[in-house]
């Protein structure tokens, strides 16, 4: 089995990795990174020094591979030490808005775009970007973190999107849009302390929750928003 990981230095990515090492023992595991190098080399983790927003880098890793199994895409923006999400419209500064298509969304298409035919070499492979419940149209009754909330509204079509065009002419990838629950991150530190007790999950036990789902769905599932604990959540 050949996983790719990306962002594999984040939160998620790391407690991913740390999965993947103790369920699937012989699993031949890659991972990215973009400035900042990992903090311990592990022989048995291939690193890779990518920015995954540049076509030309997500090309160049993709000729890496003669096949893949599965790649879960973890890279993903909330904030950063300039701005918060917005509470109000008010609040809406362009660029920040298009720091979160560029990291939330572009990625995955890009990504979709340079690994499907390495992804079509395997039997059933997966193609999994991490979202957020909160960019559910239908479920948003709280109004803000407009940047946000749009960036993964988005990435969820785009990945509805590529799952239909797939049935067609990569019919054994699972495509899935995955809401990880609230994870113990930077991406949620600034958030944490008003979560209700128990709440907080570790990157590890997110990771676990995905894992134990994993076996569960097959290409009947593809195109299927979901979540941690198996729900299928609405668009």
């Amino acid at each position: 089995m050949i996983i790719l990981i990306i962002g594999g230095i984040g939160g998620i990515g790391s407690g991913m990795i740390e999965e993947v090492q103790s369920r699937y023992l012989s699993a031949k595991i890659h991972a990215t990174y973009h400035k900042q190098q990992p903090n311990k080399q592990d022989e048995e983790i291939s690193w890779h020094e990518v920015n995954i927003c540049d076509e030309s880098q997500v090309a160049v890793l993709s000729q890496k591979f003669e096949k893949l199994d599965m790649l879960i895409n973890c890279v993903g923006l909330l904030h950063h030490n300039e701005q918060l999400p917005e509470k109000s419209i008010t609040q809406f500064n362009p660029e920040f808005f298009q720091a979160n298509i560029n990291i939330n969304l572009l990625p995955t298409l890009l990504l979709a775009k340079h690994f499907q035919n390495k992804l079509r070499q395997s039997g059933l492979s997966y193609f999994v970007t991490v979202s957020a419940k909160v960019g559910s149209i239908s479920d948003n009754r709280l109004g803000g973190w407009m940047s946000y909330r749009c960036s993964k509204a988005a990435l969820n079509m785009a990945l509805k999107t590529l799952s239909i065009e797939w049935q067609r002419t990569a019919s054994n990838i699972c495509v899935l849009s995955f809401h990880p629950g609230t994870t113990d991150t930077l991406l949620s530190k600034p958030f944490q302390a008003r979560l209700p007790q128990g709440q907080l999950q570790t990157p590890a036990q997110t990771a676990r929750y995905f894992f134990d789902l994993l076996p569960t769905l097959s290409t009947e599932d593809s195109g299927s928003f979901i979540d941690y604990a198996g729900n299928r959540l609405p668009w």
